[in-house]
């Protein structure tokens, strides 16, 4: 079972977005996926409430729950867990960090973010979790020289993945109908930059298997 936390210490930076989206992309692309929301918005439990789907499974989970938890879903042939966490240092942050095979920092173009991008690696790197960064809800001009700079300092802090994720309607949409951009629109920009980063992921935990501990760079 591949175990991908979505991890940052500042809020608003679109995780549970991502989750939902990249959740139903890879449920499209075959795979069984569960997502565990241990953010106390709960953001995700009120999208699957909104879904009234039952091919992705949503449930909460405490720090202390989350080994037995993961444990359990692989045992039921759950393929794919992706974590969604609070925007803040903390137990349930940290439990994730620990338990994922992969996690994912995204990132804002701002100096905000990048600032508490680099606070979250500092904690992923004292617990030698492996980890990747992700520029998320960028402007549509990709190639502006702010979306420059923080690609820059993003790969300079430890790897990116790729694509860039674009600031698109379509996510706001989808989320707001308990849908991925998939869904909403299978033919959108957001629905190929959801089935490349699907992708990328795949690739990335795959390379890390292959090198062994977690990794400096992606």
């Amino acid at each position: 079972m591949r175990t991908i936390a979505f991890v940052t210490q500042k809020g608003g930076s679109g995780k549970s977005t991502l989750v939902s989206s990249l959740a139903v992309a890879a449920k499209d692309a075959g795979e069984r996926v569960c997502v565990i929301d241990m953010d106390p918005q709960s953001s995700l439990l009120s999208w699957a409430k909104t879904r009234e789907l039952d091919d992705i499974v949503v449930v909460a989970a405490t720090a202390g729950r989350l080994p037995e938890l993961l444990s359990a879903l692989e045992k039921r042939g759950v393929t794919v867990t992706l974590i969604d966490t609070p925007g803040a240092d903390g137990a349930a942050s940290a439990a994730a960090m620990r338990e994922a095979e992969l996690n994912v920092i995204p990132s804002r173009p701002s100096v905000f973010d990048l600032w508490a991008s680099a606070q979250t690696r500092v904690a992923l790197r004292a617990t030698n979790s492996d980890f990747v960064f992700l520029l998320n809800q960028c402007p549509p001009a990709q190639q502006s020289a702010r979306v420059e700079a923080a690609i820059a300092s993003l790969e300079d802090m430890g790897g990116l993945i790729s694509p860039l994720v674009l600031a698109r309607v379509d996510y706001q949409e989808a989320a707001r109908h308990g849908l991925g951009v998939t869904e909403i629109n299978p033919n959108g920009a957001a629905a190929r930059e959801m089935r490349d980063l699907w992708a990328s992921l795949k690739h990335r935990i795959a390379r890390g298997k292959a090198k062994g501990p977690a990794n400096e760079a992606a």
